[in-house]
């Protein structure tokens, strides 16, 4: 089959599962759920919809639970917007991919902040101590230290 007529079908599962689950699914385990992907099989006989779940393990695995659950809802939505002989069976799956990036994101954000040196404009408070003690206080201009033997 085509490329292209797969990833189309694909686009299409993927927005029917998103706005079924969002507006029409009444599960109450069902909720804080993102459609990330879908993939359709080559004789579109399967689909695997990635979904991210928010939340702590418990809850994904509760949401989990209520996504199989909804799968022959959302199945039948598919149908009515498909037209094709078959339409694919929906398998949900946890996609760790947005965990993983966040987690991957603070990483490198701490390591940033560890090694970055500080800001040009900052001297430590012992350097500010010795720099405000050569101004002139009577003139409110900055006089530099004379310097001798250096």
């Amino acid at each position: 089959m085509k490329a292209h007529r797969l990833a189309r079908v694909a686009e299409i599962v993927r927005e029917v599962a998103s706005q079924t689950i969002l507006f029409e699914v009444r599960d109450p385990r069902v909720k804080s759920v993102t459609v990330t992907r879908a993939e359709v099989s080559a004789d579109l006989q399967h689909a695997k919809v990635f979904v991210s779940v928010m939340g702590s393990p418990k809850e994904q695995d509760l949401c989990m639970h209520g996504l199989r659950h909804a799968a022959g809802f959302v199945q039948s939505k598919l149908a009515s917007r498909l037209q094709t002989r078959f339409t694919p069976v929906i398998k949900f799956v946890l996609d760790q991919g947005v965990k993983k990036s966040i987690e991957m994101t603070r990483l490198i954000n701490e390591a940033l902040a560890q090694s970055a040196p500080a800001p040009e404009g900052q001297a430590p408070p012992a350097a500010e101590a010795d720099a405000t003690a050569g101004r002139d206080e009577g003139s409110g201009e900055n006089v530099p230290e004379a310097r001798t033997g250096d």
